[in-house]
């Protein structure tokens, strides 16, 4: 009975994937795969683990497919602006609670003896690099690729969702509390951070594998509930 349920649900699932996008979907793997070959062979680097090698293009490409697959339904100039603002607040969030953006020397002048400005750094492994670091006496700005990629889509998805819910519920702007898998994504990566700290020998030798996790479970989450899938 397993098996057949099993065989229907991969049937079903074949006849949705077109041979367009399966070609689409080999061309980008191998693509990316050729792209980390290269960068392993030009800088003659040895990774510690693969795995971290590879995170970044799960990161990218659950992006592009979760952008691609949901869209937005249609709302009134009000209420696109309300979630908007809301969904604007989640992007902060989530780039504060990620790393991306640091206030810690905010109102404390430059916390740190270099200079301010832009730096790049380019020898970073394909979707780390290139890194972007902008230093300001305010706060401090560190764009990972796959990291500014990721958080995109989710405040994407985020807007999505909540517009979904304004305009069945046609509540207004909600706030990000009121949607429980809009939130979720938040408080995954929060409590990998808090972890993080806690327990720096263990749990913090796996964040970029929580981080990953949280976010592969958001994304499905979300797609999930805007009904992309």
């Amino acid at each position: 009975m397993t098996d057949s349920v099993a065989a229907r649900s991969l049937a079903a699932l074949s006849r949705r994937v077109s041979p367009v996008a399966l070609a689409v979907v080999t061309v980008v793997v191998l693509a990316e795969l050729a792209l980390l070959a290269g960068y392993l062979g030009f800088t003659g680097a040895e990774p510690t683990s693969v795995r971290y090698l590879l995170y970044p293009f799960v990161w990218v490409n659950l992006a592009a497919w979760a952008v691609f697959t949901v869209v937005p339904p249609d709302a009134s100039r009000r209420v696109r602006g309300a979630v908007l603002a809301v969904t604007a607040g989640y992007l902060l969030v989530l780039a504060y609670v990620g790393g991306v953006l640091d206030v810690t020397h905010l109102g404390h002048g430059h916390s740190h003896g270099g200079p301010r400005g832009l730096e790049l750094f380019t020898s970073l492994p394909p979707g780390w690099g290139p890194t972007v670091v902008y230093d300001h006496a305010a706060f401090t700005l560190t764009l990972v690729p796959y990291q500014v990629v990721g958080y995109l889509a989710l405040t994407y998805l985020v807007y999505v969702a909540l517009l979904d819910f304004a305009a069945a519920a046609l509540s207004g702007a909600l706030g990000l509390l009121a949607c429980a898998s809009c939130s979720w994504p938040v408080f995954a990566s929060l409590l990998a951070v808090v972890l993080g700290g806690a327990v720096p020998t263990t749990v913090y030798s796996f964040a970029v594998d929580l981080s990953t996790a949280a976010f592969v479970a958001a994304v499905v989450l979300l797609v999930w509930r805007t009904g992309g899938a």
